[in-house]
């Protein structure tokens, strides 16, 4: 389609992740590895927390919805990918495109306060026990999660819904393996610098609000935990939220890193190697975070697999 004016546009090309023919092979490999091993272990946490009933705890809810977030994240991005790299094509059609975004949109944006909603609940496990379960009530557990999910969702249809009723001219070669927001901004003719600061807008919204609630609890909770006497306790405090406090370190320092980095050193190609890491290394790695440093998940798994 190269630089021809677009008036009826069919499909976008995505450069990928490597031009290089070489490295596709190798990418496949490594990709599909990575893949199914996200797909196992996120769907291995969602089978344990719902069929052990000694699991059916607020803190367990939210680990199953962030694994089922990480599961949708990684499955709308990486099997049109790897198809992509196996037949050496890297096109990808117009609703192929919207559908991708508007997914995409709601499972980062979801991710963000569902780790908030887990924060919030490490809080009052800490420096509140003995009201733990009269505060988390499973109606405040799913007022927590419907809200993110409702919210990702207008946030997605809004932002989506803007790019896509827009004009799209000049080249239909996005700079990415995915369709995401920022890539397709320099393919509009007509609002891109309304969108982009609507996106502006809405990122410094989410990010900052999302980081409010977590550091705000974390701060009380630290708070709380060098208040006990008991060496014991502050042991078994600091491992009651170590598992979280991973996720929320590795998953905001990443985005951090990709959005605050000077304009000077930003590039696509950065952007590229960052949303590997975020949209398939990190939901690869959640679930092992959560099973392999969690003794309930652990003592779950043999209770379901060895009968």
């Amino acid at each position: 389609m190269g630089q021809q004016n677009l008036t009826v546009l069919n499909e976008f090309i995505l450069i990928g992740v490597t031009r290089n023919p070489e490295l596709q092979l190798p990418l496949f490999g490594a990709f599909l590895f990575i893949y199914m091993i996200t797909v196992v272990g996120n769907m291995g946490l969602i089978v344990l927390t719902k069929a052990d009933s000694r699991l059916h705890t607020p803190m367990y809810f939210f680990i199953r919805h962030l694994a089922f977030i990480d599961l949708g994240n990684s499955t709308v991005i990486y099997p049109k990918m790897l198809v992509n790299l196996v037949v050496g094509k890297s096109s990808i059609s117009y609703y192929e495109c919207v559908t991708q975004m508007a997914f995409y949109i709601l499972f980062i944006i979801s991710e963000l306060f569902i780790l908030s909603a887990m924060a919030y609940d490490r809080y009052v496990a800490i420096c509140n026990p003995l009201l733990y379960n009269v505060i988390m009530s499973e109606r405040l557990c799913h007022v927590l999660v419907g809200i993110p999910y409702l919210y990702s969702a207008f946030q997605s249809l809004m932002i989506t819904s803007k790019i896509f009723t827009s004009t799209f001219c000049g080249s239909n070669i996005i700079s990415h393996f995915y369709c995401d927001n920022a890539p397709l901004l320099p393919l509009l003719c007509s609002n891109a610098r309304e969108i982009e600061l609507l996106i502006i807008i809405f990122s410094a919204i989410n990010l900052i609000s999302s980081l409010l609630v977590l550091l705000g609890s974390y701060m009380l909770i630290l708070m709380s935990i060098f208040r006990m006497n008991s060496a014991e306790g502050r042991k078994k405090a600091f491992s009651t939220c170590g598992s979280h406090l991973t996720v929320v370190v590795v998953f905001y320092g990443t985005l951090l890193f990709m959005y605050l980095q000077p304009k000077s050193a930003h590039s696509f190609e950065t952007d590229k190697m960052v949303s590997v890491f975020y949209t398939l290394v990190i939901p690869m790695l959640n679930p092992f975070i959560y099973s392999l440093r969690n003794k309930e998940v652990k003592n779950a798994f043999h209770r379901i697999f060895k009968n």
